[in-house]
């Protein structure tokens, strides 16, 4: 990989702040970047020596305004292995689509977190190209906010799901662990939209897209003055959830010092402003989700015991793709479903062979991952069906991978006998009809006990019983 030092961005915008602070990210990490205010410009800037030493193109979609994609192809048909990243205010699936198929690397919603920025530009520059193209991209396709569209089978998945149904029906603080991408914001709508709270105030903070040095006043706002650059009272996030929901995601990346202001907090049931002299009682449900596991980070003296302890009323812990594979064929055949409503693209199905190849990467990225890969398959895809080889990237990964050569089974059927002749047991048979209809019917619960001829509140006994757990 070239040194950060030898790095140069052409950035496309005739924004003057915003030119600015990409120019000061980018710079943190090294990058020299060159600042073009028309498409013009660009194309010449291409040619020079300067522009022969670009490592990377930034464009803000509204300089060249409808004709943005004709700049991408332009500049993608002189420069064809230069990234190019698109910022835009639209987070329209169409003009993704358009992006993409123009040239585009990757597409970025303003206002952009400036983790996201650096982390396309370093995912969009690196040596190692065949991952570039398992980077999520910021398209937007709307979940519908339940437990029903929670997708899988799994026995630990599902088992979870139980564990936050159940708690989304009361009034404890809930912690939410697992690995990035693994739908822990989908599970906090979903545990709202089925709380008491659901009408009430609520309010989604994501820890990591704010500065650290603003988060304080983000969770407990600020007053008038009582900073340089405070210029008006600030209400805070806990307050404006009063008598509803405060969901802090990222939550283990919360300074240290606020970690204790949040503490304090919420023993003792109210709010002080940065800045105020007097404190405000406030009734707020928290739901927290971290990455990272919070015991681990207790121990090695990055969290606060004494908040861990204030979060976890109740703790769920959401299983990583690659621990529940199983699930892969019902979630890629859910994605492509959402992902053929969009502008621009169609439905889609995918063949046996492209499920052997998805089950065989190790998802690090996890199901936001697995629903990236399939968007950006999808808008290449001329047939009808996806297969092995509209994952190019994928197969130059997994290579010669055992588990593409002997891939496991997944009968479509219910296995009778044991492997001695014998039935199996009837509640055994019972239970797998049951995962084999969740994950058909992709986790819609309601579906799954109309098909299977019970009521709801027989499901979920059954669900209990057989330890399998439920969704609602």
């Amino acid at each position: 990989m070239a040194d950060f030092e030898q790095r140069t961005l052409l950035l496309i915008d005739d924004e003057p702040a915003q030119s600015r602070l990409i120019t000061a990210l980018a710079g943190r990490e090294g990058w020299r970047t060159l600042v073009v205010r028309d498409s013009e410009t660009a194309i010449a800037t291409l040619g020079t020596r300067q522009g022969m030493q670009l490592h990377a193109i930034v464009l803000d979609q509204w300089v060249p305004g409808d004709d943005a994609c004709e700049l991408i192809a332009e500049l993608k048909a002189r420069r064809p292995a230069l990234p190019i990243l698109m910022l835009t205010t639209s987070a329209s699936p169409l003009l993704a689509v358009e992006a993409m198929r123009a040239g585009a690397t990757d597409y970025l919603i303003k206002p952009v977190a400036p983790d996201r920025l650096m982390l396309a530009l370093r995912m969009a520059t690196t040596r190692e190209a065949p991952r570039d193209e398992l980077q999520p991209m910021t398209e937007k396709m709307t979940a519908a906010a339940d437990f029903d569209a929670m997708i899988g089978a799994a026995p630990t998945f599902r088992a979870a799901l139980a564990v936050a149904a159940k708690a989304a029906r009361n009034h404890n603080p809930v912690l939410i662990e697992g690995e990035n991408g693994t739908g822990k914001e989908m599970l906090i709508r979903a545990m709202q939209a089925a709380s008491p709270r659901a009408k009430l105030p609520f309010r989604l903070i994501n820890i990591g897209g704010i500065p650290a040095n603003s988060v304080e006043s983000v969770l407990f706002g600020h007053e008038k003055g009582a900073f340089p650059g405070a210029f008006d009272r600030h209400i805070g996030a806990l307050q404006h959830a009063d008598g509803g929901t405060l969901a802090l995601d990222e939550i283990d990346r919360l300074p240290v010092h606020v970690q204790h202001r949040l503490c304090e907090s919420i023993q003792r049931g109210d709010v002080r402003p940065i800045g105020a002299r007097h404190s405000f009682r406030v009734d707020v449900r928290l739901i927290a989700a971290s990455n990272l596991p919070l015991k681990d980070m207790v121990d090695g003296g990055h969290f606060l015991p004494e908040l861990l302890t204030a979060l976890s009323g109740v703790v769920v812990q959401l299983p990583a793709l690659r621990d529940r594979v199983g699930d892969i064929s019902a979630l890629a055949r859910h994605f492509l479903a959402r992902i053929g409503e969009q502008p621009g693209l169609r439905a889609l199905g995918i063949t046996d062979g492209a499920l052997q190849l998805l089950a065989a990467f190790d998802w690090p990225g996890n199901v936001r991952q697995l629903q990236a890969v399939l968007f950006r398959a999808a808008v290449f895809c001329d047939g009808d069906a996806l297969t092995a080889d509209d994952f190019p990237q994928l197969s130059n990964i997994v290579g010669n991978d055992p588990a593409m050569q002997n891939p496991v089974q997944e009968g479509v059927g219910v296995m009778l006998y044991t492997s001695d002749g014998n039935l199996r047991p009837l509640e055994d048979i019972e239970a797998d009809v049951i995962r084999l209809a969740i994950g058909h019917y992709r986790g819609r619960m309601t579906e799954v006990a109309r098909r299977l001829g019970i009521g709801r509140s027989t499901l979920y006994r059954k669900l209990s019983e057989l330890g399998i757990g439920d969704a609602a």
